[in-house]
């Protein structure tokens, strides 16, 4: 079964400083069909106006994780961490039982892109952690790369919920699969671009939820980025 998440149905709210698209229920916007889907609560499409952010907030029980497109993103915790990051890097912060942090576009000039992702733990109150590792290009080209998972395996960040995440560079032709066990849920967002998921056309900021199928199935239309979420 497959439930398609056009882009231009999501939630939208514009700040100013911040021009945003929530794929499921946040803030203000509110969709009973889209509260979440498996562990995965939010994504957000944000953009960031120069020297602007968000100011010092508290996160509890959650796994949020950065994924920049455009620009560079700055973070700052109660953890003492303070860091930039940039496209090809995958940022994991785990709340645990409480933090507090801010994220500001790094730029004084230029905007930053970027998605925020939030998943729920598999386990309540642990002790708040920070994690950022960079994947290059090469290991994403024509392929998926795991880039967060519960193991921290092949390299990976690692995520305190049911969750493996892969991102993938899909030109013209270039194809995959990911074989389901089963049971297991799948969550397909484009990033940008254009590509084939499971024989529909997607393009950017579209979605895919896949249930009850046992192969997701890739192939890039045009220059493609795409986030694929194996989920309990």
């Amino acid at each position: 079964m497959m439930l398609i998440r056009h882009a231009d149905d999501r939630g939208h709210a514009n700040h100013g400083w911040l021009n945003s698209y929530h794929t499921f229920s946040f803030a203000d916007y509110s969709d009973p069909r889209y509260n979440g889907f498996g562990p995965r609560r939010v994504i957000n499409e944000d953009r960031v106006q120069p020297g602007k952010g968000f100011g010092t907030h508290g996160h509890r029980d959650m796994e949020i994780i950065s994924y920049v497109l455009e620009g560079a993103l700055g973070h700052k915790d109660s953890m003492g961490t303070g860091s930039t990051i940039v496209p090809g890097d995958v940022q994991r912060m785990s709340a645990g039982s409480g933090v507090t942090h801010s994220e500001y576009n790094a730029s004084k000039d230029d905007p930053v892109h970027f998605l925020q992702i939030w998943l729920m733990p598999n386990q309540r109150g642990i002790a708040p952690s920070y994690e950022q590792k960079t994947f290059n290009r090469d290991e994403k080209a024509g392929k998926l790369r795991l880039v967060a998972s519960p193991d921290g395996r092949d390299n990976s960040v690692t995520i305190h919920a049911d969750a493996t995440v892969y991102a993938g560079l899909f030109d013209r032709d270039q194809a995959t699969q990911l074989s389901l066990a089963p049971g297991r849920h799948a969550w397909v967002h484009v990033v940008r671009g254009k590509a084939l998921i499971n024989g529909t056309e997607l393009t950017a900021g579209d979605a895919v939820a896949l249930s009850d199928e046992r192969t997701v199935r890739i192939q890039g239309i045009d220059a493609s980025e795409l986030l694929v979420f194996d989920l309990g």
